[in-house]
C-alpha cells in the first residue's frame, strides 16, 4: 500500500452529476493460503513504507480510479509477491475509521488457495520481503487490522471446504488419502476419524487412481490418487463433505 497514482488526464464525470460527499479511500487486500504438507500457511509481505514500515501484512494496496475490485486485488498480489492467483473470492469489507493512521480507509478483502509447488513468490513493488507463514499461529505483529482479517478468512475457508472441493486446489496433482485428511484437519482445526473420513470422501466419487507419480511422496504401500476434474465439475454444485 502507499503507491501514488498519477493520472494522465482528468477523469470523466459520471454523467451530469458531481459527487461532492466526503468519502474514504478504497483498498484491496488478499489472503492467499497454501498447504506445505504439514500445516496451512498464508502469504505475507513485509512493508517497505510507512505506515507500519517493517511490519508484515497481507498483500494489497489502493484501488486505482475506475479499476474493478478483483482486478485491483490481482494486480496488487502480482506486484507485491509475483504470484498470479487462480480463483479469488470476495470475503468482506473492513472499514473501521481507525484501522489506517493515514485516514478513513475501507479495504475489500479477497481470499483464495494455491498449490505451493505451482508458485515462486518474490517481493516487489513496496514489499521488502515475502514469505509463507503458519496461518493458525502467525507470531509476527501484523499491520493495520490484518490479524482480524486473517482470522475471518480462515473461518470462511473452513466453512467453504465442506461445500466445495477447495482442498484439492491446495494439493499437487497426485496425493494420498492421508494427505487429503491432513489438509482438511489443518483447515478445520480438528482431528478427524480416519475410517469415517474416508467413507465420506469415497461417497463424493471425485477421486481416481493416479496415472503418474508427480506430486506428494507416498508412504510405502499407500495408494496415490488424483482429482477427477470432470466428475468434480459435474458434482460441484452438489458437493457436500460434512466432517
Amino acid at each position: 500500500m502507499g503507491r501514488k497514482v498519477t493520472l494522465a488526464a482528468p477523469l470523466p464525470r459520471a454523467g451530469p452529476f458531481c459527487y461532492e460527499f466526503p468519502r474514504p479511500a478504497l483498498t484491496v487486500d488478499c489472503a492467499l493460503f497454501g498447504w506445505n504438507r504439514a500445516e496451512l500457511v498464508v502469504l505475507l509481505v513485509r512493508r517497505g513504507r510507512p505506515p507500519f514500515e517493517g511490519a508484515w501484512a497481507l498483500p494489497g494496496g489502493f484501488v486505482e480510479p475506475y479499476e474493478p475490485l478483483e482486478a485491483a486485488a490481482r494486480r496488487e498480489l502480482a506486484e507485491e509477491t509475483g504470484v498470479a492467483a487462480g480463483e479469488l473470492r470476495q470475503l468482506a469489507a473492513f472499514g473501521d475509521p481507525g484501522r489506517d493512521p493515514r485516514g478513513h480507509t475501507v479495504s475489500v478483502v479477497f481470499y483464495g488457495v494455491v498449490a505451493l509447488e505451482s508458485v515462486t513468490p518474490r517481493a516487489g513493488s513496496d514489499a521488502d520481503a515475502v514469505a509463507w507463514q503458519p496461518a493458525a499461529q502467525v507470531a509476527l505483529p501484523l499491520a493495520f487490522d490484518h490479524r482480524r482479517i486473517l482470522e475471518a478468512a480462515r473461518e470462511r475457508l473452513a466453512d467453504e471446504v465442506t461445500r466445495r472441493p477447495t482442498v484439492f486446489d491446495l494439493l499437487p496433482r497426485t496425493f494420498t488419502l492421508s494427505q487429503v485428511q491432513a489438509a482438511y484437519e489443518q483447515i478445520l482445526g480438528k482431528s478427524l476419524d480416519k475410517r469415517n473420513f474416508r467413507k465420506k470422501l469415497a461417497a463424493l466419487d471425485i477421486l481416481r487412481p493416479a496415472t503418474g507419480q508427480a506430486g506428494l511422496p507416498a508412504r510405502r504401500g499407500a495408494q496415490v490418487f488424483e482429482l477427477d476434474r470432470e466428475a468434480t465439475t459435474i458434482r460441484r454444485e452438489a458437493f457436500r463433505c460434512e466432517l
